[in-house]
């Protein structure tokens, strides 16, 4: 196997370094949420957005007042990106099914898809205003049936940004705050007085967001411990350089840490992008932003073969995957680890993050491996629950209850079993005589 590195980005331990700064900070700003609530709330969001409102939470009128200064255009667009979410979140929740199944004679099973009862959903707007990220999420709740939506966004340049705010109220937020960062997620989930407590938290964010999340997670539930935008394009020598470089700078300029991969087994196409990255990058309006993802995070790996890509892409296991090569189809059935798959030269990754239905908010930091991303069953819990109608299968079923249970020597669950053997079976049986 032969792998060359022709770039490389930061290495482990400087990345590590960040993390632990980030843990802290995040970890003592919750304390602090904890302690004071709305007092120390306040004090974040002005300190980090210079935001301080007579209260987060935008009341219906100024909600109306926010959408009233759209275009009709512009909400178009926002209620055509909605339809496309809201159409594939229907087709995921409609093949989760509710059962009940008679397994044995008199014994019945199922399983009930329940919503959480209060969902908590970020939407990031710092830097750039995530007006799809509404949809992935506020919306996507609000297919599973999720009872109380509530959704936060920070503000944008001074001011709640109207196109994020329609898109949370189009979408089916019941409360809407203009609040951001740790402070957001803090208060959605530890409670205030004026906010109360969500069982969940959804939606990306930056690093001190992310974080929280997952300081948070078990006194919450979360979807995914979703870091900073990854992406990674395979790419032959069916395509160009200026694609690759085009898909690559899409996504590193979503912030200063976002790591971008290019995989190849092509030494002229890895060569070509690296240049045509730097010609973009003169004339990219984000290049500040992208440029230095690009420095710190950028990566090429040149390779001999298709399944020596196919190897590393695995290994890596990407937020997003941009596949272009003659085998397509080999990389969906092969690929075990990435958070989405966009396949072929027509398919994008913004078409993704904006517009075309599926949901955006993915695994990274190589949660791959063992999630999926944000769906509509992540807002559905599944509970079981069982029955047993007749006397003839209480006694059955509990004769081998009760040996079971002595198996592992928990006398007293054995006595479940053998007081319904008694009682529907006919048998006088004391501990342990449910095995005769």
């Amino acid at each position: 196997m032969t792998i060359t590195y022709l770039k490389r980005g930061r290495s482990d331990t400087a990345r590590a370094e960040d993390d632990r700064q980030t843990r802290e900070a995040v970890e003592a700003a919750l304390a602090d949420i904890a302690a004071r609530g709305d007092v120390a709330v306040r004090e974040m969001a002005a300190k980090f957005d210079g935001y301080t409102p007579d209260s987060f939470r935008l009341s219906p009128d100024q909600i109306d007042a926010l959408i009233a200064t759209l275009s009709d255009s512009e909400i178009a667009d926002i209620r055509f990106a909605q339809d496309q979410v809201r159409n594939f979140a229907r087709i995921q929740r409609e093949s989760m099914r509710d059962v009940e199944v008679e397994t044995l004679p008199g014994v019945i099973l199922g399983h009930k898809h329940i919503p959480v009862q209060a969902v908590g959903c970020y939407v990031p707007g710092g830097k750039f205003p995530m007006v799809a990220s509404a949809h992935m999420s506020v919306l996507t709740a609000a297919v599973a049936g999720v009872p109380r939506i509530i959704a936060a966004t920070p503000p944008f340049q001074g001011k709640p940004n109207a196109a994020v705010i329609a898109a949370m109220h189009f979408a089916g937020a019941h409360e809407i705050y203009v609040l951001g960062g740790i402070q957001a997620i803090g208060a959605m989930a530890i409670g205030t007085e004026t906010i109360a407590p969500v069982d969940m938290l959804v939606g990306p964010g930056n690093a001190f967001v992310a974080e929280a999340k997952r300081q948070l997670f078990g006194r919450v539930g979360i979807d995914l411990f979703a870091g900073p935008t990854e992406t990674m394009v395979i790419a032959d020598d069916t395509v160009d350089a200026e694609l690759c470089a085009t898909d690559l700078l899409g996504q590193a300029e979503h912030g200063y840490n976002s790591p971008a991969v290019l995989l190849t087994n092509s030494r002229a196409l890895a060569e070509g992008t690296m240049a045509e990255i730097e010609r973009l990058l003169q004339i990219l309006p984000t290049a500040a932003t992208a440029g230095r993802s690009w420095a710190d995070y950028g990566e090429v790996i040149l390779c001999d073969t298709h399944e020596e890509m196919l190897d590393v892409a695995n290994e890596i296991a990407s937020e997003h995957v941009q596949v272009m090569t003659d085998r397509d189809d080999w990389y969906l059935e092969n690929m075990r680890a990435y958070g989405a798959l966009f396949l072929g030269p027509r398919t994008h990754v913004a078409n993704g993050d904006k517009v075309i239905g599926t949901n955006h908010t993915l695994p990274t930091r190589r949660a791959g491996r063992y999630t999926g991303g944000l769906w509509v069953g992540k807002f559905l819990k599944t509970h079981t629950y069982q029955r047993v109608t007749t006397d003839e299968a209480a006694a059955h079923v509990g004769r081998y209850c009760s040996r079971l249970c002595l198996l592992e020597g928990f006398v007293g669950h054995a006595e479940q079993a053998n007081i319904r053997v008694r009682r529907y079976g006919g048998d006088n049986v004391a501990y342990g005589e449910a095995a005769q």
